[in-house]
């Protein structure tokens, strides 16, 4: 499986990381400029790796995301998609699972190879675009959402559950973390609300629990708010 070049990536057109994204408000951010939004997207997402450490990227798994492993809810072969710099999927693979880690920055990509390389686990990251997951050729049991879903815009919702349920298996699961309609103010991405992930996943899906949780960041000891999102496909 070859990895996507940035440049591939240039022709796709999922919405885009916004700095101040008010709770409910699907526009694009005017700072996309003239260019092409996801290639301005993959820029801002790669200079977010350069000298300094993402506001996600907290160094460990999210708490909430390995509660679920403890507890087995993580099971069979693992996509975790905006991987970021793999904590997830490498959480999965410490846990005697088979795991690939996909993300469009090819920086966080590096660094996820990097670590898995220290800490000698057998993780598989890409550099691919998560609307265009059935181009992977593969189907897994679980998929691990850390943040993801909260960067697009409502076309690209649909887009990312139409791929989501072209690679997973009948009776698998997707566990999602995401800020929540609940975090006051308007920096950070696009609130979620919960009318909006059962809208979204209304066909083909089951939603079992949508809970308050903590989205932890570098940004404040606290966290965001977030929803813990837990779906089966049917």
């Amino acid at each position: 499986m070859a990895p996507v070049s940035v440049m591939e990536l240039v022709s796709l057109r999922p919405a885009w990381y916004k700095d101040d994204m008010a709770n409910d408000d699907p526009v694009m951010d005017s700072v996309a400029g003239p260019g092409p939004p996801r290639v301005q997207q993959i820029h801002d997402f790669e200079a977010s790796y350069e000298g300094s450490t993402p506001p996600w990227d907290i160094g460990r798994p999210q708490a909430a995301l390995a509660r679920l492993m403890e507890a087995g809810e993580i099971r069979g072969r693992v996509l975790d998609v905006g991987c970021g710099t793999g904590e997830h999927a490498l959480m999965a693979v410490a846990g005697g699972l088979e795991a690939l880690g996909i993300d469009a920055a090819p920086s966080a990509i590096r660094l996820a190879r990097a670590k898995a390389a220290r800490r000698s686990l057998q993780a598989r990251f890409e550099v691919w675009d998560a609307l265009d997951l059935p181009r992977l050729g593969e189907r897994f049991d679980t998929v691990l959402d850390c943040g993801l879903f909260h960067v697009f815009d409502d076309d690209a919702r649909t887009r990312f559950v139409a791929a989501l349920g072209a690679v997973v298996v009948p009776g698998g699961h997707y566990f999602m973390l995401c800020f929540s309609d609940r975090q006051p103010g308007d920096w950070g991405p696009r609130r979620v609300r919960q009318d909006e992930v059962r809208r979204a996943f209304a066909d083909g899906w089951r939603v079992d629990s949508i809970d308050p949780s903590i989205l932890e960041i570098t940004l404040s000891p606290e966290g965001a708010q977030g929803w813990l999102v837990a779906l089966t496909r049917i």
